[in-house]
């Protein structure tokens, strides 16, 4: 995992020295939006028309950041719309590459060898984390956005005028609810598992781990009486909370120490994630070839050798019985 400094390549992991051993993630720096019209969105620059065909995600299908937004463009029925490349899932010396493997979808825009040479593309003396997903721009020839949790609220409603599916994942009526499960999920799950793994002192570690698990119970409990966390609709947090359940088990309680429980001992979490896996076509979505390898191989300061486990074996077709919550 590297960085651009003044539009050059620097092959640099994270910094917790001054951190007291804490991983501290750099807001993401585009923040443009897709409008209806093109007006501007909450933040950045307008000009952003919503139109098929005239905007292009780059992914990894290992990263869970970027798995949201996959899983909203099959949901909305964006696939035509919005056409992608993918990433290999080894990211080492020079970050994401369009490497030939499985999986991998090449760059047609740019014809790029590396993730980077997108962004030295928008802007030639970039200097930040390279980091995906990024929605591009072909009219403009520029990044439109690299937060995931803002592009996926515009494939929510920007292009419902051409020709996406009915379905409306963050409603007026439970905005302020989804919005306050969101922060809570982002800090200590999402993110969490992050500061678990690249903690490099025990405290840091701890306090990390702690308040994962904490929301994870709590969350649990609140799936108990209810089929999605707003009750009886899909919404965008059950999105974002997927991801990371769906990497719990085969990455986050071995590779990053996430280890008190699985998910496959919380008898309603558990459950919660084989019913959203099962939904939608979003079990298209899941790659677990990218995904493992993605971080056993990658990571080499947590795992040196690159050796990625077989198991554990798990079975996300399995009936989860929530339909009769």
């Amino acid at each position: 995992m590297g960085l651009l400094i003044d539009g050059v390549w620097h092959d640099q992991w994270y910094d917790t020295k001054g951190t007291g051993g804490r991983f501290v993630r750099k807001p993401s720096a585009f923040r443009n939006w897709v409008t209806p019209n093109g007006s501007p969105g909450p933040s950045g620059n307008g000009g952003f028309k919503a139109e098929p065909g005239r905007y292009h995600l780059y992914v990894s299908l290992a990263c869970p950041w970027a798995h949201r937004t996959l899983i909203m463009r099959k949901l909305k029925g964006l696939e035509g719309a919005i056409d992608i490349s993918v990433v290999h899932w080894r990211m080492l010396e020079h970050g994401w590459t369009f490497e030939d493997g499985p999986g991998v979808v090449p760059d047609p825009i740019h014809r790029a060898q590396y993730l980077y040479q997108v962004y030295t593309a928008a802007v030639p003396d970039y200097t930040g984390r390279v980091t995906v997903p990024v929605l591009w721009d072909k009219a403009t020839g520029t990044i439109v956005n690299n937060e995931s949790a803002e592009i996926i609220r515009m494939l929510n409603s920007a292009f419902d005028g051409v020709g996406a599916i009915p379905g409306d994942y963050w409603p007026d009526d439970l905005r302020s609810e989804i919005d306050a499960l969101n922060g809570r999920i982002y800090d200590n799950v999402n993110n969490g598992v992050y500061k678990a793994g690249f903690a490099t002192t025990q405290q840091a570690y701890e306090e990390a781990v702690r308040p994962l698990f904490e929301t994870l119970d709590v969350l649990d409990e609140r799936l108990s009486s209810r089929r999605y966390l707003c009750g009886d609709r899909l919404t965008e947090a059950d999105i974002r909370l997927f991801t990371t359940l769906v990497r719990f088990d085969p990455v986050y309680v071995g590779h990053f120490k996430c280890n008190l429980r699985r998910i496959a001992d919380y008898p309603h979490l558990s459950g919660y994630l084989r019913d959203i896996y099962q939904t939608g076509g979003i079990a298209g979505t899941v790659n677990m070839t990218h995904i493992k390898g993605h971080y056993y191989e990658s990571h080499r300061t947590i795992n040196p050798t690159g050796v990625v486990p077989l198991g554990p074996i798990l079975d996300l077709d399995a009936p989860h019985g929530r339909e009769r919550i």
